[in-house]
């Protein structure tokens, strides 16, 4: 039994190699090169690999580890901020396409209740594939990605009663009732753990497991967390997916969370290629080139009434229009539980061997397509916009909440109210600079509104937002938000609409920084290279490079664009004036014991540096510091000296400080 499944990883891990080299030269999205290294080694084109149900088990890991990595990388905090999207856009979204679903299904001929079972299947769309483009391109945090977030985390739900219903459908169901009862009591004992857990539990093991400092322990123990959790929450009848995004929660709430995250990481992306791989393997080709027509048609219907579904249900929560189309287009495939789903309906008979296959192909067309929907949706988005539509769809019916003062000239407009948002408003607010801050979380907006903050809602990717910020008459802006695609259209359009305003750009990416500079940015912050900075900077103090050499440095860095980091720069100016000779020295502190030797002598009565080559820098003394001591100051016990020396200089002087009968 090992040594077919081994064949197999071989194969596809061979061709996995091959393929994905020739999608990154064509620039084919990594999900993409997945799916079709699925479709070339399955059973319905090359028959490569034969352990298919093997390769299913790795696949259902991959899921697991992919949605533990987001609930990591997630918080309560942030689910409760996304509560709206799943209680209200989740259930807008899933009954619309349900209905929708339901109606073409009896166009074509299908019985109510097998159109009932078609408006399921079609309603889910693909938590992994969505998730795990929103996590490569750094946009879960955005207003789009935690609504999509919000609907796919319903939708995990819901497909435990649409599992339930299943045999009703089919007319062989007993106690439906009393089985729906049954499973909303173990949901509710299970969030009660999760929730006990990430209180009180799992971080007391956690700092007992990380103070053994054994990290096979500490790696072995998140692997139980994730894993217990999605079999426990599979035990009572709900998606192990939904486990395992429960046991990330439960892990972010801890101080171990990176930790946990950097261990999990190459696991994930090793077995979440195996989920894409097998979704590939589903797809029959010969039916698929034997019914092109239709299946075009139907792949094509389902993307575009997904889409349109899924952006209302962002509309409805009074979301501006780019937003809606985002989600939309998020959401618009049919997603890899619509396959659980299906098995399920064909076991008791609601569906037949021709259109189950119809569904297989219409599905992973769709997952195939979401890349490519989701790298357009911007442009798509900036296009529709351009149709005249109200103006209150455009901007969101949040815009009625305007700042309830004018807004004065010469202001600093804030595009986003994160982390980094907040502290340039409080730092704006303790130097009395005039500032407003425009945001897309409206429930951000009406707390801080509350406590007094000049904040107000909006797409700031709309130039009726700006103008209503009073950007013409603005003297800086900056974009602080972790949208890519919308941070370049806010500093084109903040450009074009004030000339004269200075742009200040906070971006991820390293390949952003050229791009924002010819949209009009004056200043672009790319948050790897400023960490490079921090930790140069501390290196070169160590090193005891001239303080005015290391500023020159970094000013120099920043000036060109961080070109010299990114290696395509000319050399830098040397560092090395006052370097030559202080490289091999360290600074020290000796704390003076009562009985020390050195107690109650004068600098110039030991002669430190002439006897042991070591300089005594300062000398704090009570809560007094005093730099650059005279040869006559008599050293006291309980001084602490600041002393520069060699290593071993500063070795050998040890003794000196300590009592003399030690």
């Amino acid at each position: 039994m090992g040594v077919p499944i081994l064949t197999d990883l071989v194969v596809i891990f061979g061709l996995s190699i091959a393929v994905l080299f020739v999608c990154h030269q064509l620039r084919v999205p990594v999900t993409v090169g997945f799916i079709l290294t699925g479709i070339l080694a399955g059973p319905h084109l090359l028959g490569l690999v034969k352990a298919v149900h093997e390769v299913e088990m790795l696949a259902e890991i991959g899921v697991i580890l992919l949605l533990f990595t987001i609930g990591v990388e997630f918080s309560f905090a942030n689910l409760l901020q996304i509560r709206q999207s799943v209680l209200i856009a989740g259930p807008i979204q899933v009954a619309a396409t349900g209905l929708a679903g339901l109606f073409l299904a009896l166009q074509f001929g299908k019985t109510v209740n097998e159109a009932i079972f078609i408006g399921f299947l079609v309603s889910l769309s693909s938590t992994a594939i969505v998730l795990k483009l929103f996590q490569e391109r750094g946009e879960v945090d955005t207003p789009h990605g935690r609504t999509s977030l919000g609907i796919l985390i319903f939708q995990d739900i819901i497909i435990v009663p649409m599992m339930l219903l299943v045999p009703l459908l089919a007319g062989a169901a007993d106690n439906i009732g009393v089985s729906f009862l049954i499973l909303l009591g173990k949901g509710a004992i299970i969030i009660a753990l999760v929730i006990a857990s990430a209180k009180w539990v799992v971080p007391h093991v956690l700092y007992q497991i990380a103070r053994t400092g054994n990290r096979e322990l500490f790696l072995l123990s998140i692997v139980l967390i994730c894993i217990a959790v999605a079999w426990l929450t599979a035990q009572a009848g709900l998606s192990l997916a939904l486990g395992a995004f429960l046991a990330g929660l439960i892990v972010s709430e801890t101080e171990y969370s990176h930790q946990a995250l950097g261990n999990i990481l190459p696991f994930r992306d090793v077995f979440a290629s195996f989920f894409f791989i097998s979704i590939g393997m589903l797809l029959d080709v010969d039916f698929l080139l034997k019914n092109p027509g239709i299946i075009a048609l139907l792949t094509l219907g389902v993307l575009l009434v997904k889409a349109l579904l899924a952006g209302s249900a962002a509309l409805f929560l009074k979301f501006p229009l780019r937003t809606a189309v985002l989600v939309g287009l998020a959401l618009c495939q049919v997603g890899e539980f619509s396959f659980i789903l299906s098995k399920v309906g064909q076991s008791h008979g609601l569906f037949s061997g021709d259109s189950y296959q119809l569904f297989l192909d219409v599905t992973i067309i769709t997952m195939v397509a979401t890349p490519l929907m989701m790298a357009l949706a911007p442009r798509t988005a900036d296009f529709i916009l351009r149709w005249p539509l109200p103006q209150r769809l455009k901007l969101g019916a949040h815009l009625s909440e305007t700042i309830d003062k004018s807004i004065p000239g010469d202001h600093l407009i804030i595009v986003g109210f994160g982390v980094s948002g907040r502290n340039l408003a409080r730092a704006a607010k303790t130097g009395e600079i005039p500032y407003v801050i425009i945001e897309m979380n409206p429930e951000t907006v009406r707390r801080e509104r509350q406590s007094g903050e000049p904040i107000f809602y909006g797409d700031a990717t709309q130039e009726e937002i700006l103008i209503h910020a009073n950007i013409k008459t603005a003297r800086i802006i900056v974009v602080v938000i972790n949208d890519p695609a919308a941070v370049r259209r806010i500093t084109s359009l903040a450009h074009r609409l004030n000339p004269r305003i200075h742009i200040i750009v906070r971006t991820r990416y390293v390949n952003e920084l050229q791009p924002l500079f010819e949209l009009g940015a004056n200043d672009v912050v790319p948050e790897e290279f400023e960490t490079s900075v921090e930790i140069f900077t501390l290196v070169l103090r160590k090193y005891l490079v001239a303080k005015e050499a290391i500023e020159r440095f970094v000013t120099q860095v920043r000036a060109d664009g961080y070109l010299v980091l990114r290696g395509i720069s000319r050399e830098p100016d040397s560092l090395s004036d006052g370097l030559g000779h202080l490289h091999d020295f360290e600074i020290s502190t000796f704390r003076l014991s009562e009985r020390a030797p050195l107690a109650g002598k004068s600098l110039a009565q030991v002669e430190l540096r002439k006897k042991y080559g070591v300089t005594v820098m300062a000398i704090r003394r009570d809560s007094q510091m005093l730099p650059n001591p005279e040869p006559d100051m008599q050293l006291l016990p309980d001084d602490l000296l600041i002393v520069m020396g060699t290593p071993e200089n500063l070795s050998n002087v040890t003794w000196l400080f300590k009592n003399s009968d030690m």
